[in-house]
């Protein structure tokens, strides 16, 4: 219920969208006329929400930082809070006086639950709610099949969406003068909402790393631009290059949005920075995000169960605790998924031809349900998405909704002759090994001992032989496979 006697005036809610350009919630306040004031909630209370992995937590302190200082820039006054939205976002309306609240929406369950009820209450105690799309470039009930169902096939998904042209042109940030000042909130302090690792502090790595908020994705995105657009299509693939935009984690908090990286890549084009082709991957990975956007908006439990029922019945195996462990050290024996692991615990990033290897490694090699994995990538990742997360994880499984079929099984070693040929990727992040030869250095094992010792590695000591064998592991994936269908041949990985 609305104060009587206090001036109107109008709430935005910060969600997943820390952003102030092409923001369409922002721009609408702004252009209401009213005074306006700003609300971040950390929400760990409502029922049925996920919490956010340690290194998201991290992310989303420092983005909340930034987007604080962007705020005080233009005079819009924020505030951050924590508890439940059924109950923290009325009493922030009433007293701000709030006449009008405006957010981003959010598609997945529980939170759309949560704001279709929010929506009801605010607008019984006369508060008038405007939402907005900005997460994606398509709401996900524009996208439907001839039948008016979700799409289950990523290229028929791309060919509807792209049938509607080109998405809407960015939103300029708002200028200050433009602003009226809302009421001041009370909140908490970003410091005091316990969102960094104290004891011990292990982000270390993620501050060399990283740059959040949104002048962060702004400078990320201008380096892509300039130096890794051009080439992308071929590039992307190699993780010992700069071949990747690293923009993953920006677009997870919403610092920049994919409207913005879609006519920043037409630009490119148009100026000359790239090759068509380098633009339609890249545009083509947007795509892949807004496709597990969409399957999370029709299918919530995606991160918790098979798409494909059929795997309800795989015989996983039990885990191993010291498998496990050495999977998630980077101390498996196979250089590329160990190069991979580390490189996600000291960055909180992996890049994502490794994930598919290091993820195959566990699903497969290992037996491991994939849940598991994508639970440790929930924590470890700062763009752990909930859509793009349970997607990927089920895709490598073969799961889930246009998945590679779990007969494609990656071998490590070929995978890293064949993306890392130098070998400089592991020399990174598996330091024991960088006086390796290429030759040896993505099967250490079958190395000579004088190229072992000139290497300084004795293996069992410096590195670990390998944990399990894959030719084998194969083998038993294939037979467990076979418990639940008749598999098609494997045509080599």
């Amino acid at each position: 219920m609305i104060s009587p006697g206090r001036p109107p005036c109008a709430l935005i809610w910060f969600r997943e969208d820390l952003r102030l350009t092409d923001n369409p919630a922002v721009t609408a306040a702004v252009a209401s006329g009213l005074p306006v004031t700003a609300l971040f909630l950390l929400d760990e209370q409502s029922a049925g929400l996920r919490p956010l992995g340690g290194a998201s937590r991290w992310w989303l302190s420092q983005s909340l930082k930034a987007l604080a200082r962007d705020c005080d820039r233009i005079s819009l006054p924020f505030a951050v809070r924590s508890g439940s939205a059924g109950t923290a976002i009325p009493q922030t309306v009433e007293e701000s006086g709030a006449a009008q609240v405006f957010w981003t929406r959010r598609y997945s369950e529980p939170e759309a639950s949560i704001d279709a009820e929010l929506r009801r209450a605010l607008d019984r105690g006369g508060a008038v709610v405007q939402t907005f799309g900005g997460r994606l470039l398509h709401e996900p009930s524009a996208v439907r099949s001839g039948s008016g169902a979700p799409f289950k096939v990523y290229g028929a998904f791309w060919r509807a969406a792209r049938s509607g042209g080109a998405p809407r042109a960015p939103l300029p940030a708002p200028a200050g003068q433009k602003i009226i000042a809302g009421p001041r909130l009370g909140g908490d302090e970003i410091d005091a909402l316990g969102l960094e690792p104290r004891a011990p502090d292990w982000a270390g790595g993620l501050r060399e790393a990283w740059t959040p908020g949104e002048s962060g994705a702004r400078d990320a995105l201008e380096t892509f631009l300039q130096d890794g657009l051009s080439g992308y299509s071929a590039a992307r693939d190699r993780p010992d290059l700069p071949g990747t935009s690293r923009l993953s984690p920006h677009l997870r908090f919403g610092e920049i949005s994919p409207v913005q990286l879609w006519h920043a890549s037409e630009a490119a084009l148009a100026e000359g920075l790239a090759q068509a082709r380098d633009v339609e991957k890249f545009r083509n990975e947007l795509g892949w995000r807004e496709f597990a956007h969409h399957l999370l908006a029709a299918f919530p439990d995606m991160a918790r169960r098979n798409a494909s029922s059929r795997f309800d019945g795989f015989s996983w195996r039990k885990p191993d605790a010291a498998e496990l462990d050495a999977w998630r050290g980077g101390l498996t024996g196979y250089p590329i998924v160990d190069a991979g692991m580390r490189q996600l615990w000291r960055t909180g990033w992996m890049h994502n031809r490794v994930r598919m290897i290091a993820a195959s490694f566990l699903i497969k090699d290992l037996l491991v349900d994939w849940r598991i994995g994508e639970a440790w990538f929930w924590d470890t990742l700062v763009d752990a998405d909930p859509a793009n997360n349970a997607m990927n994880w089920q895709w490598v499984a073969g799961s889930g909704a246009d998945a590679a079929p779990f007969f494609r099984i990656f071998n490590p070693v070929l995978q890293g002759r064949k993306f890392d040929p130098s070998g400089d990727y592991v020399r990174t992040y598996v330091p024991e090994l960088s006086r390796l030869p290429a030759k040896w250095i993505h099967a250490p094992w079958e190395a000579p001992s004088e190229a072992l010792d000139a290497a300084g590695v004795e293996l069992g000591r410096d590195y670990p032989r390998p944990i399990v064998d894959h030719a084998a592991a194969r083998k038993r994936a294939l037979a467990a496979l076979a418990q639940i269908s008749d598999p098609t041949p494997d045509p080599g990985a």
